[in-house]
């Protein structure tokens, strides 16, 4: 008899509820901690980013095989897949910005604030 509360149903359900833990718990750091912590999320090989997108990739090619099968539409596999990919290209994106987030907050020389344009052009 299976168990009527499934051990991957559980663990979707924990990380669930420590990410929006996380969230709320973010709001309360201190300035110069939240730098760090959103570098560590971020990290595209062990933070939360990048191994949600490992779950997406797995979780696309679970759905390839069923659609193969016929299982599954193929449009469920080529979403998941779709999203993998914007995911990574979005860890790579923002990769190129963690070692400032991390130094954020750490130097122990303060250097003044200057304003600067929100307005950043894209390069890939």
């Amino acid at each position: 008899m299976p168990h009527p509360y499934p051990y991957a149903d559980y663990l979707a359900d924990t990380i669930t509820r420590q990410l929006t833990q996380l969230t709320a718990h973010l709001f309360q750091l201190p300035a110069d901690q939240v730098p760090q912590l959103l570098a560590r999320v971020l990290d595209p090989d062990d933070g939360v980013l990048g191994r949600f997108t490992g779950l997406l990739v797995a979780g696309s090619a679970f759905a390839k095989d069923r659609a193969e099968r016929g299982a599954l539409p193929p449009e469920v596999w080529l979403a998941l897949g779709r999203a993998a990919n914007e995911l990574h290209d979005i860890g790579l994106d923002l990769d190129e910005h963690t070692d400032s987030l991390t130094t954020l907050g750490t130097s122990s020389v303060a250097k003044p604030a200057v304003a600067s344009p929100l307005v950043v052009r894209r390069h890939r």
